[in-house]
């Protein structure tokens, strides 16, 4: 599948990235072949297939990789503490919507 630039530049616009000329034609042949390679998964016959819960091993569906054990949670001065900026009991953080 072919993506034009105007399609690739309206990705890269909602994700809030500036991309070069030439990022633009990498991508457009890049996410091209993803998207061909898709459309060929998409052809695959999964009717028989049982779906998965858990791939990394066989067990129940309420199977789950370790214990659940209650502890004590960090304090918010505790969870502040490496912030390189915090204020009012929150992490400060650059404005990145400018829209």
């Amino acid at each position: 599948m072919k993506l034009t630039t105007e399609e690739v530049r309206y990705v890269a616009d909602l994700a809030n990235m500036r991309l070069s000329e030439e990022e633009i034609s990498h991508l457009s042949h890049d996410l091209g072949q993803i998207l061909t390679y898709i459309e060929q998964l998409n052809e695959l016959d999964t009717k028989q297939v049982a779906p998965m819960a858990q791939v990394l091993f066989d067990a129940d569906e309420t199977a789950t990789l370790r214990e659940d054990r209650p502890h004590a949670s960090l304090s918010n001065d505790e969870a502040l503490a490496n912030a390189p900026v915090s204020g009012g009991g929150y992490y400060k953080v650059p404005r990145v919507i400018e829209r």
